[in-house]
């Protein structure tokens, strides 16, 4: 059984864990419950034939913040990274049965802001649906990690994530210099109920659903860097043993 240091160390290697077990098949059915009764005319649902998606998804359904932060959730948080992380985006995917939906490879070199400031380091800059986007200073994404946790089994059949092990590792790296002759790529299989760590420098793709079954995930992103000159996370949500340890400022 690999070690919270074990982990540690292949996150940094390869920018990726996978970890099983992590839910209950009760607690992936309570989460999918309070997401089915939840409304979905609120401008941060996102509805197509290829996707379903809920922006701000603990702000939007915080019933589901209880299950999602169980004790083998946070054991892991706080053995591997420590108590002074906190959510700064989180969104719920739902990948149809039928999804023609894919993504290309790309690192997730973003992070969602409160406002716009011209700050040294930071850019370039988008705004969609009133939602500021900037790509931060390097050293922010290194220290940044995601989880997502997976409520259906994952394949390459549906959707499973690819990634470039290691590629977090060149800061930005451009999909189109991708050297196939020197990367190679890992499909991310994971079972219901597990948990893939990744750090959002890590390339990573997914393809389109061949097997009429659908992918879903809870996609959290997390970080303890405060942001310079004013500037603020437009999703910050500190986690509960952060609160009652002291952690918010």
């Amino acid at each position: 059984m690999d070690t919270p240091n074990d982990i540690k160390q292949k996150i940094d290697h390869l920018g990726f864990f996978i970890i099983e077990d992590i839910y209950s098949n009760d607690e992936i059915n309570s989460l999918l419950d309070l997401i089915s009764r939840a409304d979905s005319s609120n401008p941060a649902f996102r509805k197509s034939s290829d996707i379903f998606a809920i922006r701000r998804f603990v702000q939007e359904i915080p019933d589901t913040i209880d299950i999602i932060f169980n004790d083998k959730l946070n054991e892991i948080i706080n053995a591997v990274f420590g108590d002074e992380f906190f959510i700064v985006k989180s969104i719920y995917f739902d990948k149809p049965e039928t999804s023609n939906w894919f993504v290309a490879y790309h690192q997730d070199l973003t992070i969602s802001v409160d406002k716009r400031i011209d700050i040294d380091g930071f850019g370039p800059w988008t705004t969609k649906n009133n939602q500021f986007a900037v790509q931060p200073t390097l050293n922010i994404l290194q220290d940044n990690f995601t989880i997502r946790i997976h409520l259906d089994d994952t394949t390459e059949h549906n959707g499973a994530l690819k990634v470039i092990p290691g590629s977090h590792q060149n800061g930005v790296y451009r999909p189109e210099t991708i050297d196939w002759k020197v990367e190679t790529e890992n499909v991310c299989i994971v079972r219901k109920g597990g948990v893939m760590i990744m750090k959002p420098l890590l390339l990573h793709s997914s393809g389109r659903t061949t097997n009429n079954n659908k992918r879903r995930v809870i996609h959290l992103e997390f970080s303890r860097s405060p942001l310079p000159q004013g500037l603020e996370w437009s999703e910050l949500f500190r986690l509960k043993a952060n609160v009652d340890n002291g952690s918010n400022p």
